[in-house]
């Protein structure tokens, strides 16, 4: 067999190992903090490879090569959503209401094949940390890990994340300096009025009335109070009370979520909803409490390391854009942001259905085509960032 078709079927080979270990982690998902059948087949595969592993709130695997003191972290994320697929494919979730529906399976399997090659091939000289994990979702793996003392065992000094992004060209990389990721934080408001009866609404104080006005004065805080193109949003999501068809509720709840592309934004924000509620309640005579919890950060990627994704990528044979828009959704890679210096990274998944189809829909899927790519960036980054390992 020639060198060509030698080098052909490895590859098919490699392809097809990706693509059913990338299966089996779509059948089998689990939810963040439970993912404890996935952690079990991490680290076997990375036990496999003769990869050093770690298991705490995730699950780490650590790859040395030569004498060099310089590490590196790649992440990968492994919980799934509480969303009942809808695809038909023959490796569905077999686990009922629960999916990868965000390609978290694909990130797992990419940086598995990546620390394959670099296992097989071990052409640097330092230390890459391999770092799967738990509960992205919620935005409290990161610091999970974090307190689990991974940055104090593992000092790194750059660290990396991919995620796949439908409707994008395959294998199309996509980054930028600076913020990338937004925040995301949860607001809850209580309102405490006094209820009546429907027919006689004078006597009390109607609570619902108190919060629908709310509602609409919160939404002058992005269009009159932040500046054009600022990129926060303000939405409420719920609207709860204790009334009834003829009672007035005398209580309200309103719940939501505000996303904002900058810290000072953020707690801009914050401080214009608490005027919005104290002057609201305080022109109805009620009472109202308002509780505002950030979940995830601002993702800030780091100059160097966002050049050095770009050229990894151009060096891997791919498309690669360094001044892609700010996306509006979170990311709970922002923590090790805030801690290292990072890049955060977008690769496309494919222009046609379900490639296409939209981050937690129930038919959306994984691009195994994108496997392979997605491991091989991997790897030249690591040995772009790493020295070539010195032999005597």
């Amino acid at each position: 067999m020639s060198y060509e078709k030698q080098t052909e079927a490895k590859m098919t080979a490699f392809q097809n190992k990706l693509t059913e270990l990338r299966r089996s982690f779509h059948r089998d998902p689990e939810v963040g903090f439970d993912e404890v059948r996935t952690k079990a087949r991490i680290a076997h595969c990375l036990c496999s490879l003769g990869i050093e592993v770690h298991e705490g709130a995730g699950v780490v695997g650590v790859l040395r090569s030569g004498g060099g003191n310089r590490t590196i972290g790649l992440r990968a994320d492994m919980d799934a959503l509480p969303i009942k697929e809808i695809s038909r494919h023959d490796y569905v979730s077999q686990n009922a209401g629960v999916m990868h529906a965000c390609g978290h399976d694909g990130h797992m399997t990419m940086l598995l094949g990546a620390a394959e090659l670099l296992a097989r091939d071990p052409d640097f000289d330092g230390r890459v940390i391999f770092i799967f994990l738990p509960n992205e979702e919620h935005g409290l793996g990161a610091r999970a890990m974090i307190d689990d003392g991974l940055l104090d065992q593992f000092p790194l000094d750059e660290v990396y994340a991919i995620h796949n992004l439908p409707g994008a060209p395959l294998g199309e990389v996509s980054t930028r300096a600076g913020q990338i990721c937004a925040s995301e934080s949860l607001f809850e408001i209580k309102i405490i009025g006094q209820g009546g009866h429907a027919s006689m609404p004078q006597v009390g104080v109607d609570a619902i009335t108190v919060g629908a006005e709310m509602v609409l004065a919160l939404q002058t805080i992005v269009s009159r109070k932040l500046a054009p193109g600022a990129g926060a949003v303000v939405s409420v999501t719920e609207f709860l009370t204790d009334g009834q068809r003829n009672v007035l509720p005398g209580a309200a709840v309103l719940k939501g979520d505000v996303r904002a592309r900058l810290p000072q934004d953020r707690a801009d924000v914050e401080r214009f909803m608490r005027q919005i509620v104290d002057g609201v309640s305080a022109a109805h005579d009620v009472r109202a409490q308002m509780t505002f919890k950030t979940e995830f950060i601002e993702t800030i990627n780091d100059p160097g390391p966002t050049e050095a994704v770009v050229q990894a990528a151009r060096n891997a044979g791919l498309t690669a854009i360094g001044d892609r828009p700010a996306m509006s959704f979170s990311e709970d890679f922002a923590h090790f942001c805030a801690a290292v210096p990072g890049c955060f990274l977008l690769l496309g998944n494919g222009t046609e259905p379900p490639y296409s189809q939209p981050l937690h829909a129930a038919d959306y899927d994984f691009n195994d085509a994108l496997l392979p790519i997605g491991a091989a960036l991997w790897a030249q980054l690591v040995k772009d960032r790493l020295p070539e390992r010195k032999t005597i």
